[in-house]
Formats: structure tokens, C-alpha cells, sequence
């Protein structure tokens, strides 16, 4: 990916070297790697998702609030290069909501060091990468693409740009009002009939990725040869029947919260190929 010497965010606050308190209030959405495997182990043992965050949390335990600071051309090169690519995010969303005649708000980014504090309670490194609605901001613990690479053997610095577009993909569906309506049937639904409406938004939040990485291409001409076959990579290894092979050895599909590789796969080609945000509706598509 060609992200050298371009514009850094205004929007992203280096907390790292240590964290803040807090209780767990709402799990954030698009919990990454860390949140998913947490997820399915506890939907494959009957346990509640929640209660098994909670404890993840509680054995970690709290730092002290550290400073934020500013993400500098002086900074280090992994917090140069989410910071670039969130202000990639900025400039294509904030074109593509100004030509649906709304207005974008850019989200913030926090990057920070196995524990810190979010508007949606703890943020911890075992969560994986997500976007708190409460606060609008991405919690990213780059730590986890040494673990994405290490764990997963998916590397490359485009698969790291997809991950932070599929957060920021999160922003979107809030700004729009899509993420509080899945919210708000909750308490409706059966949980079986949640997690689809949970693949749905994630498959959308992984053709928003896609109609990102088109536009910013053609405003920056960002690709290098290899790079969406990283982001596929990416997408594929963090399907859930993946996840869950590796996990526990089978596949429970009711207990899918994210898709299966060849969805999330799909949609981010689907987005990337088309870059039009009308070709993303996940929800009454018949065929995922």
C-alpha cells in the first residue's frame, strides 16, 4: 500500500504505555480476532458472551490513565500508518456522504496498550480491534497485527488497512442508523435471530471496507500488486466457521456473529469492485 508521506488524522490519540479503569457497560461493535474467539468459545460452551468478556477484563485488571498524544510525522511507523489510513477513511466518507447530501463526522481513533478505558466500558487487547458507538471513536491495540500475522499468517500492511476500514465501516452504520436498529431488536429476538442480524451488519461494515478501498483508490491511487488479495486474506481468516474450526475443531453455524469467510469475502469484493454504497444492503439480500 502506497501510505508513505501523506496526510496523518487529526483524530487519533496514542494512549499507549499504559490505561485507563472502567467497567464493561456495552461490548463495542466489530470486536476483532481476540473479541471473536472469545465469542464463539463462550456461544460453543452455552455461555453468556457478555459474562465471558467480563472475566477476560477482570483478570487483566487496570493501569493508570496515561496522557494521550498526538500521532506526529515524528511518530512511530505502525501509529504513522493507522493514522494515515484513517484520514484515507476521512476523505473518501466524508465525499460519499456529501454526495447523499449528509453530513460525516469523522470518528477518533485510540490506540493504546493492552487495557485502556471506552465509552463502552474496557477496552482490552483480547477484544481485538472495535468501534464503541458512545464515544464514535475506533480502539485499536496494534499489538494485534503482530498476533494477526503471528496467529493467523495473515500479513501485509493492506490487511491491516482492511481491519481498520471495516471499524470505521462501524462509523458509518452508526451515523446512518443501521447499528441501533440491529441494536434496538435485541431484546425482541431470540438470540439465534440476533446473530444473524449481527452477520448482516458485519458483512455490510466488510462492503464498506471494500467501497472504501475503491474510492480511496481512486483519489490516492493507494494499491500496490498483492493488496487486495491481503485484504481477502484478512477477511477470510477471521470468518467464523475459520475461527471456529480452530477453536474447537467443528462448525456451529447459529452461533455466527460475523459471517463465513467466503461471505466476508464476498462483500468486501462486492464493495470494492462496485464502490457504491447502495449495492451494500446485507439485510434483504437473499442470498449472503
Amino acid at each position: 500500500m502506497r501510505w508513505q508521506n501523506r496526510r496523518l488524522s487529526d483524530n487519533v490519540e496514542d494512549r499507549r504505555g499504559g490505561g485507563g479503569g472502567g467497567g464493561m457497560r456495552n461490548i463495542g461493535i466489530g470486536g476483532g480476532i481476540g473479541g471473536i474467539i472469545i465469542i464463539v468459545l463462550a456461544l460453543l460452551f452455552n455461555q453468556d458472551p457478555q459474562q465471558a468478556l467480563q472475566s477476560v477484563q477482570q483478570s487483566t485488571g487496570g493501569a493508570q490513565q496515561t496522557e494521550s498524544k498526538t500521532v506526529t510525522n515524528n511518530s512511530d511507523e505502525i501509529s504513522r500508518f493507522a493514522s494515515t489510513v484513517l484520514a484515507d477513511t476521512e476523505d473518501v466518507w466524508e465525499k460519499l456522504f456529501a454526495e447523499m447530501n449528509k453530513q460525516y463526522k469523522d470518528p477518533g481513533m485510540v490506540l493504546y496498550t493492552d487495557y485502556d478505558q471506552s465509552g463502552c466500558g474496557a477496552a482490552q487487547s483480547a477484544m481485538g480491534p472495535f468501534y464503541c458507538p458512545a464515544d464514535e471513536k475506533v480502539y485499536l491495540d496494534l499489538s494485534f497485527f503482530n498476533e494477526m500475522e503471528q496467529r493467523f499468517k495473515v500479513a501485509g500492511d493492506f490487511a491491516m488497512a482492511y481491519v481498520i476500514a471495516h471499524e470505521v465501516g462501524h462509523h458509518v452504520q452508526n451515523l446512518l442508523g443501521t447499528s441501533r436498529k440491529v441494536q434496538a431488536m435485541r431484546s425482541q429476538i431470540s438470540e439465534r435471530e440476533y446473530n444473524k442480524l449481527s452477520v448482516k451488519l458485519e458483512l455490510q461494515a466488510d462492503f464498506l471496507a471494500g467501497v472504501w478501498a475503491h474510492h480511496a483508490q481512486k483519489m490516492q491511487n493507494i494499491l500496490e500488486a498483492g493488496d487486495i488479495e491481503e485484504a481477502l486474506n484478512a477477511a477470510s481468516a477471521v470468518g467464523d466457521d475459520a475461527l471456529q474450526k480452530a477453536a474447537s475443531g467443528h462448525v456451529v453455524p447459529d452461533a455466527f456473529t460475523h459471517g463465513t469467510s467466503a461471505q466476508r469475502m464476498k462483500w468486501f469484493k462486492r464493495g470494492f469492485e462496485t464502490g457504491d454504497v447502495k449495492q451494500g444492503d446485507t439485510f434483504n439480500a437473499t442470498d449472503l
